[in-house]
């Protein structure tokens, strides 16, 4: 058989199947009709096995993709959607930046599971060094249980090890929520201790509480924040003209952000730090939007990263971008049933996304690893030196 021929069909048509899938979002009984009005007669079953079996290729470069994105900025940004896997409540992260944009679905949104994706295969270990102990009192872990387990200082366990040692500590089914954060913050300073993969050190997102403490630095996204001030409903006359100019005063504090990002300065960015606790200190009649510029107030060092580290993105709009791929996938099939089809999707998507990133066709990417050929060079390498040129 020619090179590339596995089965009964030929990489050309394999290929079609999984960009109709894939990229157009076209559902498998849709692609079996096509495929029949132009006289291929394949099965159902074939076509989903097309998509779902000896793609081995595509997880690994999956896997390269999302470690070369991971050292490509200085930031990385994360969100997550809901999923359906087999009937079930499931969540996909997504994380991404410029150059990529990968995707996991997950059983749950947790701060550990996160931690998972971000050690890249890795096993999962649990450092007692000072900075778990200080992630732990942010837990709100009693001091109690702090000082307990002092005797395990500057220890690193392995996950069989950290049970036992929560065991001897607590009952194994009592202090469920204490074990969960002493496992957290031990396992985010091991992690923050790796040097075989990239390790995150800022993390753009919205405010959601899985996010926070995971890096050393926790970028906020502007537009999140700004949607709370809508959520008001302002229905008095008098609270309605009061949100709309502070909303203007808002948004214009936020074009200032945006010259910054352009031409940084560190005399412009004391006084826009300055400028920051004048707005939001603000005091109108309108108690509603009191509390909400009292919020916004609170969350400066993150909403305000960007004056260290101008690079990062004032939103996080590129991950919600990420999010409205798999909407999109969800709409047309609602769900997979497999481990291993929920698997190949994110595999996909994450490959198709990337590629439309750095200005590659899907098709000719797919087409040249289904055919064996590697005559173009892997989405990996593509952003290694794409990054380095920026």
């Amino acid at each position: 058989m020619p090179d590339g021929i596995k089965g009964e069909f030929g990489p050309g048509l394999i290929t079609l199947v999984m960009t109709l899938y894939h990229v157009a979002n076209v559902s498998e009984p849709k692609i079996n009709e096509f495929l029949e009005n132009a006289d291929v007669y394949i099965s159902k079953a074939t076509i989903s096995q097309i998509l779902t079996k000896n793609i081995e290729f595509i997880h690994e470069e999956k896997a390269k993709i999302f470690q070369s994105g991971l050292s490509s900025t200085t930031y990385q940004q994360i969100d997550d959607t809901s999923a359906r896997v087999n009937g079930k409540n499931w969540y996909t992260q997504i994380f991404c930046n410029p150059y990529y944009t990968a995707y996991f679905t997950v059983p749950h949104k947790d701060r550990e599971t996160i931690l998972d994706l971000l050690l890249c295969g890795n096993e999962k270990t649990y450092c007692f060094n000072e900075e778990a102990f200080e992630l732990m009192e942010k837990f709100n872990v009693a001091k109690k249980w702090r000082q307990k387990l002092a005797t395990c200082k500057n220890k690193i366990l392995s996950d069989e090890e950290m049970h036992r040692e929560l065991d001897l500590l607590f009952d194994p089914n009592s202090h469920k929520t204490i074990r969960k954060r002493i496992r957290e913050a031990c396992a985010i300073a091991s992690y923050h201790q790796m040097t075989n993969i990239p390790v995150v050190t800022t993390l753009l997102s919205d405010d959601a509480p899985q996010f926070r403490h995971l890096t050393f630095r926790h970028a906020l996204c502007w537009i999140h924040d700004a949607r709370n001030y809508k959520k008001l409903h302002a229905i008095v006359p008098y609270h309605k003209e009061k949100l709309k100019g502070f909303l203007g005063l808002y948004w214009d504090y936020y074009k200032k952000l945006c010259e910054f990002k352009l031409n940084p300065d560190a005399k412009v960015a004391e006084q826009l730090s300055a400028e920051f606790d004048k707005l939001f200190s603000t005091k109108t009649g309108y108690e509603g939007l009191n509390e909400r510029i009292s919020k916004t107030k609170e969350k400066k060092e993150k909403l305000l990263a960007v004056l260290n580290l101008p690079e990062i993105p004032l939103h996080n709009n590129e991950a919600e971008h990420g999010a409205r791929v798999k909407v999109r996938k969800r709409d047309v099939s609602l769900q997979t049933v497999t481990e291993e089809g929920t698997k190949a999707n994110d595999a996909f998507m994450t490959i198709v996304q990337t590629a439309k990133k750095l200005g590659v066709s899907a098709y000719d990417y797919i087409f040249d690893r289904v055919s064996n050929k590697f005559e173009l060079p892997s989405l990996d390498q593509l952003i290694r030196e794409k990054s380095t040129l920026s």
